[in-house]
């Protein structure tokens, strides 16, 4: 079973773990109007790199969003850290 690293709670299994979406994708400005076609884009459209990537993950028991960079080829965890700077 592999071990992911939680900036809040410390290393834990990966089942309590929840991949939530990829790291740096910019959701459409809803100020403006956005088309069927961008809305459907930011939605469903992924990079799946191989290879190191950062990514957006929740750890499930404390609640908490953060951003962990792996390598989706090796499975390798080179860092986790929150989103929120001003909550350390």
């Amino acid at each position: 079973m592999q071990q992911f690293p939680c900036p809040f709670c410390g290393l834990r299994n990966e089942q309590e773990f929840h991949f939530a979406g990829e790291a740096g994708k910019t959701r459409p400005d809803t100020m403006k109007e956005v088309s069927a076609e961008q809305w459907s884009a930011y939605l469903n459209h992924y990079n799946n790199p191989m290879g190191k990537t950062c990514e957006i993950w929740v750890h499930l028991p404390c609640q908490e969003y953060f951003v962990m960079q792996r390598d989706t080829v090796t499975m390798e965890v080179f860092a986790s850290e929150q989103i929120r700077k001003d909550l350390k």
